[in-house]
């Protein structure tokens, strides 16, 4: 399971890039709200993708996979409101946005993958 290696060590540093984005939002933005709910989504990433090295069958490695990339999802909508309302910079939201996108693109995939197998 490469895919699942190297997507698991992507939303690892992606995770640790959204805890220094929570932390440098609530220290100079003073900005709490919207940065704790991108917290929660943002790390929720890779802890479902790590649950899912766990799982004891392809289903349940679908849908953890699937939950990691539904929490993806919500993550690039609290970037987005956090760009909108003008707590992100172009450079800090471009820079973070698409390393959402590529563990976006990389979730579709391997859910799309193992909803294949499943259905053979």
């Amino acid at each position: 399971m490469k895919e699942s290696n190297t997507v698991s060590q992507k939303s690892r540093q992606f995770a640790v890039r959204i805890v220094r984005l929570y932390q440098h939002l609530c220290e100079e933005k003073k900005e709490y709200v919207l940065s704790r709910q991108l917290l929660r989504s943002g790390t929720s990433i890779g802890a479902n993708i790590a649950e899912s090295t766990c799982a004891f069958s392809q289903r349940e490695f679908l849908a953890k996979m699937y939950i990691a990339f539904k929490e993806c999802n919500e993550t690039l909508y609290w970037l987005s409101l956090l760009y909108d309302t003008d707590y992100l910079t172009d450079k800090e939201y471009e820079s973070v946005n698409a390393d959402c996108e590529e563990l976006h693109k990389m979730l579709a995939a391997i859910t799309k993958t193992t909803r294949e197998k499943l259905h053979k």
